[in-house]
């Protein structure tokens, strides 16, 4: 029989100690997968749905965004999609889930979390390393948004269809504060050059939403919104809302 607890691996970081644990969850039956990093819990497999959400809403932003027969970032091809932050793998999935994804690049800052993937230590690593259209890079994402040269580091001066971030808690709740400036009017005023005309920024937050940060958005951007997710959260048996903010740029 499987150990009901197991520390799957364990690294020291800039951020503090990674740590990957997989356990048995009571409540769910079922094994589930957490990442700590510097001592705080930064993902699980047993609340994923607002994870899902983001790539889900976002792509659905974009089709609403740009008319079907309008030229893409990635030509032919599909959509080219680019995401800030790995963890689990579970916001690529859902992105790679949508046939109208022709490109995914996901930057991730922590080796480990690659590592992790590519090993098949995570049960999602093998359907991502095994889906042709997804590359996975190790980078700073927030350094590359503030850059010139753009998100995909080996293509210097690419754009995106769509850009979709979950690294930080939130806006306000930061896993490092050298984040910090990109969620101001002019970080968000950067990022938004490496996306193509009509092209769509996508935004995790554990917190429910807030107008400051629609606001905010809403200089970088022509349109800005937050969308609520709210979904049963089985390791508190209640309702949980977390959010989705949303933004495009001019079409």
């Amino acid at each position: 029989m499987a150990s009901l607890f197991q520390e799957l691996d364990y690294r020291p970081t800039d951020l503090g100690t990674l740590i990957l644990r997989r356990r048995w969850e009571p409540r769910l039956e079922a094994f589930i997968h957490e990442i700590k990093l510097g001592g705080d819990f930064v993902m699980t497999s047993a609340v994923t749905a607002s994870e899902v959400a983001l790539a889900e809403r976002g792509l659905a932003a974009l089709a609403q965004s740009r008319p079907a027969a309008a030229p893409s970032a990635a030509g032919a091809g599909g959509w080219a999609v680019a995401i800030g932050g790995l963890g689990l793998g579970y916001t690529a999935r859902a992105a790679l889930a949508d046939d109208r994804v022709g490109q995914l690049v996901v930057v991730e800052y922590l080796d480990g979390v690659l590592d992790w993937h590519r090993e098949g230590l995570l049960p999602l690593g093998p359907e991502l390393t095994g889906d042709p259209r997804c590359r996975l890079v190790q980078g700073d994402f927030f350094a590359l948004a503030s850059s010139a040269e753009g998100v995909d580091p080996d293509t210097p001066g690419r754009t995106f269809d769509a850009v979709l971030v979950d690294i930080d808690h939130s806006p306000r709740q930061l896993l490092d504060p050298r984040s910090e400036s990109f969620y101001q009017p002019a970080g968000l005023r950067q990022l938004a050059r490496h996306l193509a005309p009509g092209g769509v920024f996508g935004l995790w937050s554990n917190d429910r939403p807030e107008d400051a940060i629609v606001a905010r958005m809403a200089q970088a951007f022509a349109a800005a919104w937050a969308e609520p997710v709210t979904f049963h959260n089985p390791l508190q048996d209640k309702p949980f809302t977390q959010t989705v903010y949303l933004a495009r740029t001019a079409r």
